[in-house]
């Protein structure tokens, strides 16, 4: 049976998108076009793909197994044409970061992948910006809190965060010392807005500390609240992961541990179309192992052995 080509590039992007709308600025054509090629497709075929429900289109039973096996036929000859267009020569990896991430922890790893994959051209970009990965621009995108998967995308989930209370060591042993959580009524609290958790979900878990919890200053960045802990500020609740600079070097130190709290917070995201390259992978495998060599220290240096 002979098929177009073109009708089937046009199904694979309405089938992905969910939308012949969505697949028309993808491919660059009007939608009519996409519903003209969609439709030539299955007399093809000889079988429906998708049902026409006024200006929506949801795939048939068939549709759905059908796309399944041609989104990942177009996957791979995506990943095939990269790989052949990069074949001797350099190849340029693009990474956009939350700030914190960015500079807390991945800045100062990048030269070690970078020694071990002279290959590749790394290219970070740093802002709180949506990106979209659908233009092709940024291979991979690095999010704090990222919510559902965008189209056509991939989440790969961190380790969970471990948020403590950290302050210098300064605050923490001074004249008022912290060593139960009655001691934190004495400090000022550094708040990060942005956080999933704060000192508010803190205080309800930790019922004895009396906090003013509308006091203190504020960050919409954890980097800044961890610089503004380091300046004996006040105490930060923040991330052992973006702090774990501060905590190796002793610049922090961790105050009640047992009152610390896990979250998911930060993602990998890509392209299913890029999921497979080379590139893609080798910086998805070195990521995480060395997210499971910064976890490793939490657990034998200073990771809390119990929870509240």
């Amino acid at each position: 049976m002979r098929t177009s080509i073109k009708a089937i590039q046009a199904f694979e992007a309405a089938a992905r998108l969910g939308s012949f709308a969505l697949a028309a600025d993808e491919l660059a054509v009007t939608p009519s076009a996409i519903s003209h090629q969609v439709r030539l497709l299955e007399e093809q075929i000889g079988v429906a793909l998708f049902h026409r429900v006024h200006r929506s289109v949801i795939l048939t039973d068939t549709g759905r197994e059908y796309a399944v096996d041609v989104i990942a036929a177009f996957a791979k000859i995506d990943a095939a044409t990269r790989t052949a267009a990069s074949a001797g020569g350099t190849m340029a990896l693009t990474i956009h970061s939350s700030p914190s991430i960015a500079s807390q922890w991945l800045m100062r790893r990048l030269p070690i992948y970078g020694e071990a994959h002279p290959e590749i051209d790394l290219r970070l970009q740093s802002s709180v910006d949506l990106v979209d990965l659908g233009q092709g621009i940024i291979d991979i995108d690095i999010r704090y809190n990222p919510g559902p998967a965008p189209a056509g995308a991939i989440i790969y989930p961190f380790p969970e965060d471990v948020v403590v209370p950290m302050c210098s060591s300064r605050l923490a042993n001074g004249l008022k010392p912290i060593r139960t959580v009655e001691d934190l009524a004495g400090h000022t609290l550094i708040h990060g807005e942005i956080n999933i958790l704060g000192w508010r979900e803190w205080s309800r878990r930790n019922r004895r500390a009396r906090l003013e919890l509308d006091r203190g200053p504020r960050f919409d960045r954890s980097f800044m609240a961890i610089r503004a802990a380091v300046d004996s500020l006040g105490v930060c609740l923040d991330s052992m992961l973006l702090a774990e600079q501060e905590l190796r070097s002793g610049q922090l130190v961790v105050v009640l541990p047992e009152t610390a709290m896990t979250a998911r917070g930060h993602a990998f995201t890509t392209l299913r179309s890029k999921s497979a390259t080379r590139k893609v992978t080798d910086f998805r495998e070195w990521l995480f192992r060395e997210l499971e060599q910064s976890k490793a220290w939490w657990e034998t240096s200073a990771r809390p052995s119990s929870r509240p």
